[in-house]
């Protein structure tokens, strides 16, 4: 068994129950289920460490036997994931009824286990650059322990500032391995329909764009000037349009697959340029930013990698199926709504409309692919490892 299938199972049938928590404390129907933690800050930790974990390892843990030449996780060791997976969930909810510590523990658990699982494997690979995936294990790590930590402390703000931590961990991730991604799987298509050839790499650009990310990163969280941050996010957003608009996105948007994932960076670079918006002007709410990348572009990107990822790896062609092209109509919809919250009078009404479509969407994909994700593959066709 391959880590996408527990993962997308797991993850899939998470996110609508997360969802549903988040929205009963919104409108009042409960207090929350974490003791005295407040809802952004349960909600914020389940969605990077919970849902989000799931998705991402699916991912990566998948991809790596075809990328990076390394043994495939099966068997006891991804049993042991999923396992520490399992037990961090139950841990957090039930964190008021636990000896102090131990939820913490248990939540965190699960970054070690994957770093030591795949750390040997790594260390042999002949591409050095995958050794990138170390720092950022150990980053989610320190992230959920620091979160941990605050709450333990009573520093709520340290958590929601540890929580930002994760989130920049996310995105770090995505520019890394969506940046590879997305121009290689362009390239192919552009060769199947004669249309030309991948526009190549260029090392120095790739560096710029994640290194800026990582100084956004280091000065929103050390709580730098606004100018300061806002220059950097400045900068994100017109490196990382350069570098987008160099995959030349719209000779394939007659290819749904990649459609997706080209939106999913057009979501991120409206995500940056409302970073620097927020700082540099005060014109939008920095929350803005966040809510453009966790839900229309992290959104856009998970549904069509896990799309991909689910087809491939069982067999099936190419396509995405109709139910998931409503499915990320509806995350780009709920990405808009969510943006709307600068309007208070249909702030209530763009916070359960967000909500919903997007629980509906990965609704949509366990539809589509949860019988799928537990039935054995058919026999793969032949073709590049990178399809």
């Amino acid at each position: 068994m391959s880590a996408f299938r527990p993962f997308f199972l797991l993850g899939t049938l998470y996110a609508p129950l997360l969802m549903c928590a988040w929205l009963g404390a919104w409108f009042g129907v409960w207090s929350g289920p974490v003791g005295d933690m407040p809802p952004a800050l349960w909600h914020g930790h389940e969605m990077i460490f919970g849902f989000s974990t799931a998705i991402i390892l699916g991912i990566v843990l998948t991809a790596l036997p075809s990328w990076a030449g390394t043994a495939e996780i099966h068997g006891g060791r991804l049993a042991l994931l999923v396992a520490a997976w399992l037990a961090g969930r139950l841990a957090f909810w039930a964190m008021p009824l636990l000896p102090a510590g131990f939820a913490a523990a248990a939540d965190c658990l699960l970054f070690p286990l994957v770093f030591a699982t795949v750390a040997p494997q790594l260390l042999r690979a002949a591409n050095r650059l995958y050794l990138l995936l170390l720092p950022v294990l150990a980053a989610f790590f320190a992230a959920n322990l620091a979160f941990h930590l605050g709450i333990g402390a009573g520093n709520q703000a340290f958590a929601g500032v540890a929580l930002h931590g994760g989130l920049y961990t996310i995105l770090t991730l995505y520019v890394l391995k969506g940046g590879v991604l997305t121009p290689i799987f362009t390239g192919n298509a552009l060769r199947e329909k004669g249309r030309g050839d991948q526009t190549p790499f260029r090392m120095w650009l790739d560096v710029t764009a994640v290194g800026l990310v990582v100084v956004l990163a280091a000065l929103d969280l050390a709580g730098a000037p606004p100018r300061w941050v806002g220059l950097a996010a400045l900068g994100c957003t017109l490196v990382h349009a350069w570098r987008v608009a160099r995959w030349q996105g719209w000779r394939v948007a007659d290819v749904p697959l990649l459609l997706v994932m080209h939106l999913g960076f057009a979501w991120l670079i409206l995500a940056f340029a409302l970073k620097a918006l927020a700082a540099l002007t005060g014109l939008v709410a920095d929350a803005a930013w966040l809510h453009a990348f966790t839900v229309g572009s992290l959104g856009m990107m998970m549904l069509g990698l896990m799309t991909r990822v689910s087809l491939r790896h069982t067999g099936r062609p190419l396509k995405l199926p109709t139910a998931m092209r409503v499915a990320c109509a509806l995350v780009f919809t709920a990405a808009i709504a969510r943006l709307a919250l600068s309007m208070p009078q249909i702030r209530a009404l763009a916070i359960a409309a967000a909500a919903l479509l997007w629980a509906a969407a990965f609704g949509i994909y366990l539809s589509r692919f949860g019988a799928l994700l537990a039935r054995p593959s058919l026999p793969r066709t032949t073709g590049t490892p990178n399809n």
